[in-house]
């Protein structure tokens, strides 16, 4: 569990990477731009859990533990990771690492990001939730950390590799910062979120340093000649955000970026024939609507109409809408076969997934009769909610979908905007169903079950992402056993079973697992990633 081991083609690339930096000019004097599909809300490493925040916080501020391409655990500002006991962790961190400032990176900032992290304040989806079951965080020595939780914590490794680490000095912090659960000491004044676009503050331990944050235009970073892993392949990485396909696949053809990811389906075709490479790997990202199960006391809301009552609190309207997609014909018409149909929220054999798990047959005629089942011969009208520039085809799925579904007699019309707009409205619960997709930061099932399924209750750190409200008990009592599991086989079991009771519940409609493209410009690699990141870090020059 302490040195998980290296994927094979993780290992080349990181050595083409270290062999590259080593040469005198060539790679190093290369700067590389990149087009982005979706912005960074932030550069505060734990103000959102977003995958483009996540990803752009790899750049900058390093996590204790990282992750290969293919979501392994790898070593990072931490060398190795043991159980002493069922609630105990001991966690030696790296010696001789300095952040971009010329500080050494001791226990103390960790001690310190531990503490940081509960504190940020209008999070859209907090990171608190890695950090709340820490009962105790000792530092023998500089370079050791004690880690005790008040139940057995078996993916304590996989949630460190999601906080990125402050530098306790660059923050403001007192000499000493005590780990105390419910108000740390030595805090200071943590710095806001909006201050991290000012570099003096985004100091990391990471390959490359925040040279420039311009939101809606561009970040620039800048190579850290001190990165304890060797000099970064290029001098300065300039990320742009270029929402529409179009747009960033013109601009990869104009040689305005070196880099895109995820160009538009259609486009394939036309940007290999111009010379570009283009790389592609599936993806742990699934595309599922989310349904409204509110039942409280006077449930109203203007997307759903026909009906005084919430018809998505009965499980035969959600088998019905799950019934009436034809989710072979988007992954073909509308994905151009770059995606898998999903039956669960994860695609096997990532860890708790279930080999062959069966996708929902497309059955309008059984939706129709499910629907006169349960009250509804003539249907009800539904307004979906979706962002038109968040996932791969999203506002075009989502019109797919209105189409099947008015085909059964729910008569559907879409609501699309931006994914700024769509999700604060989401958080709002604007919305009785809406279009999304979920990347499961730990490449394992209990993250996508406990972020989207479980009973929401964000005190407890469960069901943060469940805008539905769903809430099934059993499930509930599967999952969280599964999350204090030491053992993997048993706690894999759990997993599969929690799965299998949620999915045949229709809690939500899982739709298909994205297949992530990314085009480079000649000269120029990229090694797909299950977590759909764009990391400089992993663009080799030929």
């Amino acid at each position: 569990m302490n040195r998980p081991p290296f994927s094979r083609r993780s290992v080349a690339a990181l050595g083409l990477l270290a062999g590259l930096a080593a040469l005198p000019g060539g790679a190093q004097a290369r700067d590389l731009r990149v087009g982005l599909s979706a912005e960074a809300t932030s550069m505060d490493p734990h103000f959102h859990n977003l995958g483009p925040n996540n990803a752009l916080r790899r750049h900058v501020f390093e996590g204790l533990i990282g992750t290969d391409p293919d979501q392994r655990l790898v070593p990072a500002l931490a060398l190795s990771w043991t159980p002493r006991d069922a609630t105990t962790w001991e966690i030696k961190l790296r010696p001789n690492v300095t952040f971009s400032d010329g500080t050494p990176f001791t226990a103390r900032d960790v001690v310190y990001t531990f503490c940081r992290i509960p504190l940020v304040e209008n999070s859209p989806s907090s990171f608190a939730t890695f950090v709340r079951p820490m009962d105790s965080v000792e530092t023998p020595d500089p370079l050791t950390l004690v880690v005790r939780t008040a139940n057995p914590l078996p993916l304590l490794p996989t949630n460190l590799t999601a906080l990125g680490i402050l530098s306790a000095k660059a923050s403001g912090a007192a000499e000493t910062v005590r780990f105390r659960k419910g108000g740390c000491e030595g805090m200071g004044t943590p710095p806001k979120s909006t201050d991290f676009g000012n570099p003096a503050v985004a100091v990391g331990t990471g390959p490359y340093r925040l040279k420039e944050y311009q939101r809606g235009t561009q970040v620039v970073l800048s190579g850290n000649p001190t990165y304890w892993g060797g000099a970064p392949a290029f001098g300065t990485v300039t990320m742009k955000p270029i929402p529409s396909s179009g747009p960033r696949v013109a601009a990869l053809l104009a040689g305005d970026v070196d880099l895109i990811e995820t160009p538009a389906i259609q486009d394939l075709p036309r940007i290999r024939a111009a010379g570009f490479t283009v790389t592609q790997g599936l993806s742990n990202r699934i595309i599922y609507i989310h349904l409204d199960q509110f039942d409280g006391a006077g449930w109203k809301t203007p997307t759903i109409r026909g009906t005084d009552k919430n018809p998505l609190l009965d499980k035969r309207v959600r088998e019905a809408l799950s019934k009436a997609i034809d989710r072979k014909a988007i992954v073909e018409r509308v994905m151009g076969g770059v995606a898998q149909p999903a039956g669960e929220l994860l695609p096997f054999p990532l860890f708790g997934t279930t080999r062959d798990f069966p996708v929902v047959p497309y059955d309008p005629a059984r939706a129709k009769a499910l629907l006169a089942e349960a009250g509804y011969p003539n249907g009800f009208e539904i307004t979906l909610g979706t962002p038109n520039d968040r996932y791969i085809n999203d506002e075009k799925i989502a019109q797919a979908v209105a189409q099947m579904w008015t085909r059964i007699g729910v008569k559907t019309s879409i609501d699309a905007s931006t994914a700024s707009t769509f999700f604060t409205r989401r958080n709002k619960f604007d919305f009785s169903a809406y279009l999304a997709g979920w990347g499961a930061d730990s490449g394992e099932l209990s993250n996508s079950l406990n972020s989207l399924v479980l009973c929401l209750n964000p005190e407890a750190g469960l069901g943060f992402t469940n805008r539905g409200r769903y809430c099934n008990k059993e499930v509930d009592a599967l999952t969280v056993e599964a999350m204090r599991t030491i053992d993997d086989s048993a706690r894999e079991a759990l997993l599969r079973k929690a799965s299998a009771l949620a999915m045949a519940d229709y809690p939500l409609i899982p739709l298909h697992f994205e297949v992530t493209p990314w085009a480079t410009a000649k000269g120029l690699s990229y090694t797909p990633r299950v977590d759909q990141y764009t990391l400089a870090m992993d663009v080799v020059a030929k």
